[in-house]
């Protein structure tokens, strides 16, 4: 017989031109269930008005992503036991430094237009290869790259927090993963709001679920921000 957990479930609720609060939902559980299994058992048993984000339910869409307990998670690979223990709560509120639609929703629009901005495609070309390993050069394949957009680390960043112009780690990790910089984007990046901004603090890479490291990745951009200054200095390309 599968173990059996009673938790509470704090869930934060806020509809339009309504003042934010917590309501609690006691639930059974199974400890290896997820976060998200809870979610979904109170808006289907429990509360129909409930509103929250999520599809893939295996870490490849970043639909879900919430703060639970205070921590930054996809909440589809975050198992219960992982964040409280037999008869604890788990207190769920929507990722911060966003709009919030509806309850746990949020309006993600900024970071994907910046995204799109700076030159970040959800897919990337690579060289095809046949099963023998053997490379075609005249024939491309798409894979997915390793940023999955779901804005954790931008909800964890304590410097979007209190900068809405900042760009935010995913976008500039984006520009950095994105290969040359073009003039564009090399101005929106070297700039006041841009890889600048970033005070280091590496919270975006600690919440990370798909091992980005934008805080990594900034500090690797910067460095070739000024590296395409100074060879523009000496007149080079």
């Amino acid at each position: 017989m599968a173990e059996k957990w009673q938790v509470t479930f704090e869930i934060y609720r806020q509809k339009q031109g309504e003042k934010a609060h917590f309501v609690r939902f006691s639930l059974d559980v199974n400890p290896e269930e997820y976060v998200l299994d809870g979610v979904e058992r109170i808006w289907a048993f429990k509360d129909r008005s409930l509103c929250f984000s999520h599809a893939c339910h295996h870490s490849t869409c970043g639909a879900c992503g919430m703060v639970v307990n205070g921590v930054e998670k996809l909440t589809c690979i975050t198992p219960i036991r992982e964040v409280t223990k037999n008869g604890g709560v788990i207190r769920v509120e929507p990722m911060r430094n966003f709009p919030v639609i509806s309850d746990l929703s949020v309006d993600m629009t900024s970071l994907f237009a910046r995204m799109e901005a700076v030159g970040h495609l959800a897919v990337v070309p690579v060289l095809y290869e046949d099963s023998k390993g053997r490379s075609a050069e005249s024939e491309e394949m798409l894979r997915l790259s390793d940023c999955i957009e779901c804005g954790l680390c931008i909800s964890a960043c304590p410097i979007a927090a209190t900068t809405p112009a900042y760009l935010g780690p995913a976008v500039l990790a984006g520009a950095q993963q994105s290969g040359q910089l073009t003039p564009c984007v090399l101005e929106m990046v070297d700039s006041e709001d841009g890889a600048w901004r970033c005070h280091s603090a590496y919270e975006c890479s600690e919440v990370c679920p798909s091992h980005v490291d934008p805080g990594w990745r900034i500090m690797d951009l910067r460095k070739k921000i000024i590296t395409l200054r100074v060879r523009s200095f000496f007149g080079k390309k």
